[in-house]
């Protein structure tokens, strides 16, 4: 380890598909660095967390990390982390989350360690805040973006909505590790079932549940499938809909496979783990016509991308009748040849040497 350069990562939200992607990235960096992640445990962190990581890397939980506004709290995750990187001394920082973004751009002088900064969807666009508070947010992020830091962006949407608060800025897309995932697969046994669409992840305002419900509903003779939970499942009431509680990794991936149609109902998005997933199940996707959605699936030829209710209905019953082999096709190879870990990582490992080089 003597020899190997220090990378920090500091990670708030470490549920949902941005634990997946740090997991991904983090192990995929292992053998080239001296990886550290100071996070916060959320709802949604699996109980055996630490087990998804390489032996190697370093986990330091930050006490003080909260996902909503407590200035008192906030306050001292910001000592805190800022302690952290001083007894690690790490030779690059890497922030992840709105939350770690606005502490540690400030934490942390990007002029003297090189600071890099990926929001994961930012706060300024999730439609559950209300207008006051995506203002204050777009705030902190055009004053946060004038400190010494690039930011990362896991989109390409994602990226033009940072170029309006910085240039000093890239994006690398999101990926899934190709070899975890055919592993998962290799031991699943495809069930028979009825035709079913299903949806991964939290029930949430953001997953937009009330749309899934409305289309479930109109679709009767469909078996939709929820895998997940959340605050909002009694939005969920279409009776033709199966919600299936939080499961293990293994086991959730086993649900999806054997599904039919993979549908993201989202109001916002990063870039959705769930989605590359389950394009390289060769599951037709149908998603909602947002950032992170459409930066992945162009409309009729690599899945459908929809606006509204009758456009996914109309979609899912395309898939029916089979106008859909090509597009799955096309969706598979877009994870082969650009969405898996092994070119994000590439990516990210050129950028950190470049700055490294100049530092």
């Amino acid at each position: 380890m003597k020899n190997k350069k220090k990378i920090l990562f500091v990670v708030e939200a470490m549920g949902g598909g941005v634990f997946s992607y740090i997991v991904d990235l983090a192990n995929s960096l292992a053998d080239k660095y001296d990886m550290y992640i100071a996070y916060a445990v959320r709802l949604q962190t699996p109980s055996d967390f630490k087990e998804y990581f390489h032996k190697n890397i370093h986990l330091i939980e930050v006490e003080n990390f909260t996902r909503s506004v407590k200035y008192s709290k906030d306050i001292r995750a910001f000592f805190e982390i800022k302690k952290i990187a001083e007894e690690i001394k790490p030779d690059i920082i890497h922030l992840h989350s709105s939350k770690a973004g606005a502490l540690g751009r400030w934490a942390f002088n990007g002029k003297k360690t090189p600071l890099f900064y990926t929001p994961h969807g930012y706060s300024f666009l999730m439609k559950n805040h209300s207008t006051v508070n995506r203002i204050i947010y777009k705030t902190i992020e055009k004053i946060s973006a004038k400190r010494s830091c690039m930011t990362i962006s896991c989109s390409e949407g994602e990226h033009q909505e940072t170029l309006k608060l910085t240039k000093n800025a890239v994006y690398v897309d999101n990926g899934i590790n190709i070899e975890e995932f055919d592993s998962f697969l290799s031991d699943i046994k495809e069930k028979e079932h009825p035709f079913t669409v299903f949806t991964l992840g939290r029930i949430c305002y953001q997953k937009n549940s009330l749309l899934f419900n409305e289309i479930a509903k109109a679709l009767p003779e469909v078996r939709f499938l929820w895998i997940g939970d959340g605050e909002l499942k009694d939005k969920l009431t279409a009776p033709n809909i199966e919600i299936t509680g939080w499961l293990d990794r293994k086991t959730a991936i086993s649900k999806a496979s054997s599904a039919d149609v993979f549908m993201l109902t989202s109001l916002w998005e990063g870039l959705s783990i769930s989605l590359l997933e389950a394009m390289y199940m060769k599951k037709p996707c149908v998603v909602n016509d947002v950032i992170g959605n459409h930066d992945v699936i162009h409309n009729g030829v690599n899945g459908y991308v929809c606006k509204e209710a009758y456009e996914f209905i109309e979609s899912i019953n395309n898939i029916r009748a089979g106008k859909n082999t090509e597009m799955t096709e096309a969706a598979y190879n877009d994870i082969l040849n650009k969405y898996n870990t092994g070119v994000m990582a590439e990516r990210y490992s050129s950028i950190y040497d470049k700055a490294l080089l100049k530092n």
